[in-house]
């Protein structure tokens, strides 16, 4: 999980799946076959590339007409991490439903049942059982299946639809606070209220190209509903970079020092925070630490200093600096008096990401030249 990794992933992305996207990026053929998405999600989750460079690359390849629906996939992450930072409840509601849905599991044999054989791929269910094996030995889904999986999870199993969440976040090896816990709420109606996303098994069986013919699912659930949806709280400001001797703090969801808008502030010294998601999973974990080592290796050739994790006394008496963590366990970890900077991206996107999608998608020409 490099830098350089990530770079020759999108390369080839570009020369082979990417000329295809708009038309193939439906089709899951499984394990063992060239995706038909970009497959940049776990360094983009994590920053190694950055959204800006993704988009610039597919339009030199393509041109803006054959490169407009993936860009516009690129945008749906940001649209996401967005909106969860102008409704935070969202995460902490989230959080809060895990833990009791958890305490469920533990009183309701029945609930305990159906789930064990959700999460050890025992349903019976063709497709959702194998899907539920290559999340738990691979680490990754098709955005597809993940859509299907998450749909039958809900309406079809009746399982909580936070346990979900969280059995995605614990091993997606690109498992993102907002996109998870949003894509999420999507599916059960929650998001977009009263508008559920159905698998249905002719879809199944279409896109998987007949690998999965589903029986028993439920295609006409009604959508989940809550008794009061997340709040829209104003997108907190943004801090600009001391001029003079900064120590940097890099953070697992921005990891491109490279390309962060420090201004004339002078990088003295580099420290690495982990902070993973609560229960991921070994894979995961692993893939957290090779791309923070990746990061500071990068970051000590690029300002000629120390970089290291952090410890006790890391800084010195400099001002910490570090890119703005959206809502996650990342910026749940930064110092209180850690000064936070944002990309033009954000700072042009998460405005426009405060209601549905469209809003955003209007204006990615602005964030674009932005």
């Amino acid at each position: 999980m490099t830098r350089a990794a990530g770079l020759d992933r999108l390369a080839a992305f570009l020369a082979g799946a990417g000329a295809d996207y708009a038309a193939c990026r439906n089709t899951d053929r499984g394990p063992g076959h060239e995706p038909t998405t970009s497959a940049l999600s776990p360094y983009l989750r994590r920053r190694l590339i950055t959204e800006a460079e993704v988009a610039a690359a597919a339009e030199h390849a393509f041109g803006d007409g054959g490169a407009e629906k993936f860009v516009s996939e690129v945008f749906w992450r940001t649209y996401f991490k967005g909106h969860l930072e102008t409704h935070p409840s969202a995460w902490t509601d989230y959080h809060a439903l895990v833990a009791r849905d958890r305490e469920r599991l533990a009183a309701e044999p029945g609930l305990r049942r159906t789930y064990a054989a959700a999460v050890e791929g025992r349903t019976g269910i063709d497709g959702f059982d194998d899907w539920a094996r290559d999340l738990v030995e691979t680490g990754w889904l098709h955005n597809h299946a993940r859509m299907w999986f998450a749909s039958i999870w809900i309406f079809t199993l009746r399982l909580p639809w936070a346990l979900g969440a969280a059995f995605f976040m614990d091993h997606l090896i690109d498992g993102d606070p907002a996109s998870n816990t949003l894509s999420w709420r999507w599916v059960a109606g929650l998001h977009t209220r009263g508008k559920h996303y159905v698998a249905r098994a002719e879809n199944i069986r279409r896109y998987t190209e007949g690998r999965f013919d589903p029986v028993g699912l439920d295609e006409e659930p009604d959508a989940l509903d809550e008794a009061m949806p997340p709040r829209e709280v104003p997108l907190p400001r943004a801090e600009a970079a001391p001029a003079g001797d900064i120590a940097l703090l890099l953070h697992l969801d921005d990891l491109h020092s490279e390309s962060l808008p420090l201004g004339d502030a002078r990088v003295v010294r580099v420290g690495g925070l982990l902070a993973h998601a609560p229960g991921a999973s070994e894979r995961v974990r692993a893939a957290d630490a090779e791309a923070m080592a990746d990061a500071l290796r990068r970051a000590a050739a690029r300002f000629g200093c120390e970089a290291r994790p952090v410890e006790v006394g890391w800084s010195g008496d400099r001002p910490v600096v570090a890119a703005w963590a959206p809502v996650g366990p990342s910026a749940d970890a930064l110092p209180e008096d850690c000064i936070r900077v944002r990309r033009a991206w954000d700072e042009t996107a998460w405005p426009r990401s405060t209601r549905g999608y469209s809003r955003l998608r209007s204006v990615i020409p602005a964030v674009l030249t932005a």
